[in-house]
């Protein structure tokens, strides 16, 4: 199907390769979906949500407490990812899948593991039978997605102390030293920003983690968010569904998550380039190409949500652009 979709793409009426990544897109849909042109209209923004034991280390500008905050926040349709989401036409799905938040709103899908995860400077953030957890719900939870109509998917995540989580996961998975792949999350002074990437080399000294064992690494050093955005990835990959992953954090996911099933790579798709200095290395490493750069760093699923309709504009071209046929031409030579 790619290299018939390939062939039409070429025949519209334009230069070839002129609509550069629109064109990659509209191959990459065909394969993945088995169709020329996929009905897209049924989207959803999924989001997984947990609390990290590191933050008792002060690794954040925010207190721990703002995690279900910005739950509850979800739940009266007023953060950033509502906005977003609505205005992309897409259904936003969020899951707690190891928040502090005492009462999780109806809106939310209660699929906490635990409440949130242990200090990993001290110990082991999860048992590896809590991250199979996790990403067993990730995975349902874009199973049931897709029984009810859905067809392009976008994955992010919300929790306090979760960059450090991810950088953390991030110089494990790819050998960067930490400083290459830690940023300042939420905002932190220089001071605070030393003080993190101190944290992390700590407990990398501490687990020792090994690159080839990524299930191994996310029990170490990451997070339940982390976990169950893998298994979105894995989740979509099962259902032939494109997957657009966001910023630095769910963009580490889909690493951990290929590292175990690497077909998953072929699902895909990179929204935007975060200001996370880690996150062009990660990309990277999964051959994406991101198709924003708006220097983002909200996380949420924000980047994702607002890359979603190129998807459909995608399409649509591959659907209605004339070809050089349609004019009685013979199209551009070899």
């Amino acid at each position: 199907m790619a290299d018939k979709m390939k062939k039409h793409v070429d025949q519209l009426t334009k230069p070839v390769g002129s609509l550069g990544q629109l064109e990659e897109i509209m191959v990459r849909l065909a394969a993945i979906t088995g169709e020329m042109f996929p009905e897209l209209h049924q989207k959803a923004v999924v989001i997984f949500c947990g609390d990290h034991g590191v933050a008792e280390e002060g690794v954040s500008a925010y207190p721990q407490e703002a995690t279900a905050l910005m739950i509850q926040s979800f739940d009266r349709g007023k953060a950033a990812i509502n906005l977003l989401a609505k205005r992309a036409g897409a259904e936003l799905c969020v899951v707690d899948v190891g928040s502090k938040l005492e009462e999780v709103p109806e809106s939310v899908v209660s699929a906490r593991v635990r409440k949130g995860t242990r200090n990993f400077c001290v110990e082991k953030a999860m048992t590896e039978e809590e991250v199979m957890q996790a990403i067993q719900t990730g995975r349902k939870t874009v199973c049931k997605l897709r029984e009810k109509g859905v067809r392009l998917l976008a994955v992010g995540e919300l929790g306090i102390g979760n960059t450090t989580a991810g950088a953390a996961v991030a110089s494990a998975l790819t050998g960067m030293e930490v400083k290459r792949m830690t940023g300042r999350g939420s905002g932190l002074s220089d001071s605070a920003y030393a003080h993190k990437c101190r944290v992390i080399e700590k407990a990398l000294l501490r687990h020792r983690p090994d690159p080839d064992r990524p299930l191994e690494v996310l029990a170490q050093v990451g997070g339940l968010e982390i976990a169950g955005m893998a298994g979105a990835y894995i989740g979509a990959a099962e259902n032939r569904m494109p997957v657009i992953t966001d910023g630095f954090i769910s963009t580490v996911a889909a690493l951990a998550a290929a590292r175990w099933k690497p077909e998953i790579k072929s699902y895909l798709f990179a929204s935007h380039a975060s200001v996370e200095p880690g996150h062009s290395v990660i990309l990277k490493q999964l051959g994406l190409k991101p198709l924003l750069h708006a220097d983002m760093r909200l996380g949420e699923g924000s980047g994702a949500a607002l890359a979603m309709p190129i998807f459909e504009t995608a399409v649509t071209l591959a659907r209605e652009m004339a070809t050089f046929a349609d004019l009685g031409l013979a199209g551009p030579s070899a």
